[in-house]
């Protein structure tokens, strides 16, 4: 895969509510993909096609991949993250088990986005704010675990987001984590008249916060073109 001595690339976002744009009405509510272009220069677009509530399996069966498949070009890149809505057992439209149906799904996006020349790139689900004794419990342990198996599997780059995330949280601590997360007070803002404490989802500043461990995770742990079109 290469270029092809392209100028402007683009970046698909296959992924579900922590990345999704999110609507004014919901403020200060952010999605990572919402903010991750302000740190990549103008030769780059975001085309964010998160959606809130979607599994890799509901995103495929739902036609959302093969959109994106559409119009993805060569030289263009696949973010992909999914996870936490994929550990919905009793829902027989999202679910899917980490070993078989999991690794599945995820596959179809790393063959569509090659069969483009694109570049696929995994992205593990972030944690959610859930500590015991000043630790994160990961929830998503056997997805990250299946996730990182099919990227060495498949020769796939990989951005360990749910360690950076845990590493990050811990470091900040379970008060300050409220930062990052939807923990409004009453009447803080229109959207939220009776506040809102939410673990899974971001503030705007979380939202960034979650976009520049991505961000170094381009520039660090993975070989490839994209980190050129950084800013810094």
């Amino acid at each position: 895969m290469s270029t092809s001595g392209r100028k402007e690339i683009a970046i698909y976002i296959a992924g579900d509510s922590t990345a999704a744009n999110k609507t004014p009405d919901v403020f200060p509510e952010t999605g990572w993909g919402q903010v991750i272009g302000d740190f990549f220069n103008e030769n780059v677009k975001i085309n964010n096609h998160a959606v809130n509530g979607r599994s890799s399996k509901s995103f495929v069966e739902e036609g959302r991949l093969e959109a994106i498949l559409k119009e993805i070009k060569a030289g263009d890149y696949l973010f992909i993250q999914f996870g936490h809505n994929d550990e919905k057992e009793h829902d027989p439209s999202r679910y899917t088990e980490p070993q078989t149906t999991y690794k599945y799904y995820l596959r179809l996006f790393i063959e569509g986005a090659r069969s483009k020349g694109a570049y696929p790139v995994l992205l593990t689900p972030v944690n959610r704010r859930l500590f015991e004794n000043g630790r994160i419990i990961n929830t998503h342990r056997e997805y990250c675990k299946a996730m990182k198996e099919l990227a060495l599997e498949l020769n796939v780059p990989l951005i360990d987001v749910c360690e950076k995330s845990r590493k990050l949280f811990e470091e900040l601590g379970e008060e300050k984590t409220k930062e990052i997360f939807l923990w409004v007070e009453p009447g803080q803002y229109p959207a939220y008249p009776e506040g809102k404490q939410d673990n899974t989802h971001f503030s705007r500043q979380g939202a960034i916060e979650i976009a520049k461990l991505i961000v170094d995770g381009i520039k660090n742990d993975i070989d490839l073109p994209l980190k050129n079109f950084l800013k810094v």
